[in-house]
């Protein structure tokens, strides 16, 4: 499995929530290993592996991502999801931090970004919305 574009580790921060998640997930693994018993062939460092334990592809996560999608929709159709591919959840993720207003240097060091100047550039759009928010919500307090 490759690293990041830079080969640097860094730390991601995630909600509790999240943290069950990946919790439940491992122990979904451990049970995994333990049908499959010494035929398994994977480390502990992957959270997501096959049913053997190796690592799985990225490509496969992309390509099951559609279908996962459809599967949701097909059970939920009062709220379906939108198409969307897997690396829309990256744009979706930093765009939702930045309208909530989270500084960009933060959203950029959760990206990777080594300059935030590159999250400035990439998402200069959700920016120039935020500075309007500003605008509207300084407007509102002078007035009260």
């Amino acid at each position: 499995m490759e690293g990041t574009k830079s080969g640097r580790k860094r730390i991601v921060s995630i909600d509790e929530q999240t943290a069950q998640v990946l919790r439940n997930q491992r122990k979904m693994q451990a049970e995994d290993k333990l049908k499959v018993g010494p035929e398994w062939r994977g480390a502990s460092a992957y959270v997501f592996t096959t049913g053997w334990g190796e690592p799985i592809h990225p490509d496969t996560v992309s390509s099951l991502f559609p279908i996962l999608i459809k599967r949701h929709n097909a059970h939920h159709l009062k709220n379906p999801l939108p198409h969307a591919r897997l690396h829309d959840l990256r744009h979706i993720h930093a765009t939702t931090l930045l309208l909530a207003g989270v500084p960009v240097h933060v959203v950029a060091a959760r990206l990777g970004h080594a300059d935030p100047s590159i999250t400035l550039r990439v998402y200069a759009h959700v920016i120039r919305a935020a500075e309007t928010s500003a605008a509207d919500i300084y407007a509102q307090a002078i007035n009260e």
